[in-house]
């Protein structure tokens, strides 16, 4: 098995040498991956440019006459998915190791976010001290930063890249092992603050009756790591108590997990059971950065960074119709769970987000929209011992249904 070492090689040829006989000293096997296009080449790569780009269904050559810089960098990082996905398929890859400016970055993270867990991956990038969010993703990317431009061996660089080649030789020698726990199903859920005793108690549930969860903080890349597991056939229930995040995506809060939220699942056939966890509100940072068209609107400021505002009736009505459409879309078991007297820990009777009419345009929209999916209204609130009980058991009993189906078959 081999580290493969994607870089441009037409403008990182000499710390793309660097780093090879770093690692060749440290005892590391390496495949050179030459994701450049329009330069030539410093040396001959194990794995040329032209097999990235026919790997994306492109020719270089073509690439090369258009001369078109950007349509070559997206055309790489299609490319370098392929390589290193069919790599470790076949059992060659050992680890990704990546040099690069923004085009380098963004060829070698798109690599790297193609692997599973687990895999380890390193980008040495002038990107590396910024926004890291678009190249990570919900994968384990580690980030290097290079202080100065890769663009030559000098005394910095040299440190850098050293670090990097010590950095990868030690993750591939020394991988974590999975501590594998046997057959244990793995359960995802999902949880807020205002949520948190529902899922502590749910979670005492599942793990007395042998499943393993995985907790997700609804944050955005909470909900998009979660998303992540399910594509990867990873998790073996859902339990989405907490779609907050969809009401962020609706209304344009901060922690929004994108249109994708609550597909996977439905797409993948996982047995779910998803509730309406914290849709009562949309989170912002300070007060003072509430955009100012909402200026009007009922406020709570859970502490000096976080300022939640409540959702109306009428967004309330779009989340239901949302929620309903997206789970009765399943191509496995699930069921829809709402609790009737609140849906976070501040729409309660008395509480600041109380608003009866909003729960009841939510509710509602959820009716009218679950299909053939079982809807299950119980007189609690969400944080009630009984409702977060009941959500467990229910998604138990999925499961079951779902394995003696598969088994059957």
């Amino acid at each position: 098995m081999a580290v493969y070492l994607l870089v441009t090689l037409d403008t990182k040829g000499p710390e793309a040498a660097f780093v090879r006989d770093r690692l060749d000293v440290l005892g590391v096997e390496v495949r050179v991956v030459d994701t450049g296009c329009l330069g030539e080449p410093a040396f001959v790569a194990d794995i040329s440019r032209d097999e990235v780009f026919a790997a994306a269904s492109s020719s270089h050559a073509e690439l090369v006459k258009q001369g078109d810089r950007g349509k070559a960098v997206e055309r790489a990082a299609a490319g370098a998915v392929q390589i290193v996905t069919q790599a470790y398929a076949r059992g060659e890859l050992s680890g990704v190791l990546g040099l690069g400016g923004s085009a380098g970055t963004t060829i070698g993270t798109a690599a790297m976010r193609g692997l599973p867990l687990g895999v380890p991956k390193l980008m040495v990038s002038t990107l590396a001290s910024g926004q890291v969010r678009p190249y990570v993703g919900e994968k384990d990317v580690l980030m290097l930063n290079s202080v100065v431009d890769i663009a030559g061996i000098n005394r910095i660089s040299r440190l850098i890249l050293g670090e990097a080649a010590a950095a990868m030789a030690g993750m591939v020698r020394y991988r974590a092992e999975s501590h594998d726990v046997g057959d244990k199903p793995l359960v995802a859920a999902t949880m807020f603050g205002v949520t948190t005793p529902c899922v502590q108690e749910a979670r005492k549930v599942l793990e007395d009756a042998g499943c393993e969860v995985l907790v997700f903080h609804a944050t955005g890349s909470g909900g998009r790591a979660m998303e992540s597991l399910i594509e990867d056939g990873l998790i073996a229930g859902v339990l989405d108590i907490t779609t907050t995040e969809l009401a962020d995506e609706l209304v344009g809060g901060v922690l929004s997990a994108g249109p994708d939220r609550l597909n996977a699942a439905a797409r993948r056939g996982v047995p779910q059971v998803v509730s309406v966890g914290a849709t009562d509100m949309v989170n912002f940072g300070p007060r003072d950065t509430v955009p100012a068209q909402f200026v009007s609107r009922t406020f709570y400021q859970h502490n000096p960074t976080v300022t939640l505002m409540r959702t109306t009736p009428e967004e309330n009505a779009k989340l239901g119709e949302e929620i309903g459409r997206k789970v009765a879309a399943s191509t496995g078991p699930a069921a829809i769970m709402i609790p009737l007297r609140g849906v976070s820990a501040i729409d309660r009777e008395g509480q600041s987000f109380d608003d009866p009419q909003a729960r009841r345009a939510l509710f509602e929209a959820i009716r009218a929209n679950h299909g053939k999916v079982e809807l299950i209204e119980l007189d609690n609130h969400i944080n009630d011992p009984a409702f977060a009980r009941a959500v467990a058991e229910k998604l138990l009993a999925l499961m079951r249904k779902h394995a003696a189906i598969h088994k059957a078959t």
